[in-house]
């Protein structure tokens, strides 16, 4: 890769992403609305605000891909989430169609399909059920994917990220968690892989508690090498279980699934 621009650099995922992909670029072109100020060797920084498409052109210009981290990661209002999630999604699209780009990384998230109970098992084909207006912004954004590869041709990964830290910190985690070099990792198999098309891939390191099946993107050549196996005795050890009748526990997208309407008093 010659000129990749990472979208959402200032925040979490974004500044775990700039270490794990240190060298891999000639240049890392960061973005985010969040000013940074600290720059390694192979990096350049543009401000941006997602919702303003000439920006975005601008910003998207000379660059061979896209990872595209930036919007709202947590739920909120509707009106939070239109600029960055809505219209910043179809922005980075409609520039990369402009100017030729051919290939996306998109962060969309497990909260697309939040609503699939915990005892069922997921693959690519499994139907969307977002579990807040969060998961509904990732689920217009994996749509608009699929109309720019349709229409234009512009391949993307639609990676569906559960949780992605140092190590799971709860034991929901256990079945979610993807480590930050396994995220890293399969980052690179996107733009290795001779043919991509658009394709749903689950963001979760090779966890024994997992909910999700990722054989139709075997093709990809991505094996996560990391579990949270490793963090297990320390998860449980440190972190109660729910009560049995807690109704977060019978859906994949836990809390988010039962936290009610956010814009109600």
């Amino acid at each position: 890769m010659k000129r990749v621009l990472l979208t959402g650099a200032a925040g979490t995922l974004g500044k775990a992403m700039r270490k794990a992909l240190a060298g891999w670029a000639d240049e890392l072109v960061l973005s985010d609305i969040v000013p940074i100020e600290t720059l390694n060797k192979g990096e350049s920084f543009t401000a941006c605000d997602l919702g303003d498409l000439s920006s975005v052109i601008e910003l998207v210009r000379g660059c061979d891909g896209i990872i595209h981290l930036g919007g709202q990661s947590i739920e909120g209002t509707f009106d939070s989430i239109v600029n960055g999630n809505l219209k910043g999604t179809y922005h980075i699209y409609e520039a990369a169609r402009q100017l030729g780009v051919k290939r996306i990384f998109f962060a969309s998230s497990n909260h697309v399909v939040g609503f699939h109970s915990r005892e069922e098992r997921l693959d690519a084909n499994s139907p969307m059920r977002p579990d807040s207006l969060y998961g509904v912004s990732k689920g217009f954004g994996e749509l608009m994917a699929q109309y720019y590869f349709d229409k234009f041709g512009i391949e993307s990964a639609l990676v569906r990220i559960g949780s992605c830290l140092p190590k799971p910190i709860d034991r929901r985690m256990l079945s979610t968690w993807l480590s930050e070099g396994d995220m890293a990792d399969l980052i690179k198999k996107v733009y290795a892989v001779n043919r991509l098309g658009c394709t749903v891939i689950y963001g979760a390191s090779n966890n024994p508690w997992s909910w999700w099946d990722n054989r139709l993107s075997n093709f990809v050549g991505w094996q996560p090498k990391d579990s949270s196996e490793t963090f297990e005795d320390e998860v449980l050890k440190n972190d109660a279980p729910l009560d049995d009748e807690n109704p977060a526990l019978l859906f994949q997208g836990g809390f988010f699934a039962t936290a009610g309407h956010f814009e109600d008093e």
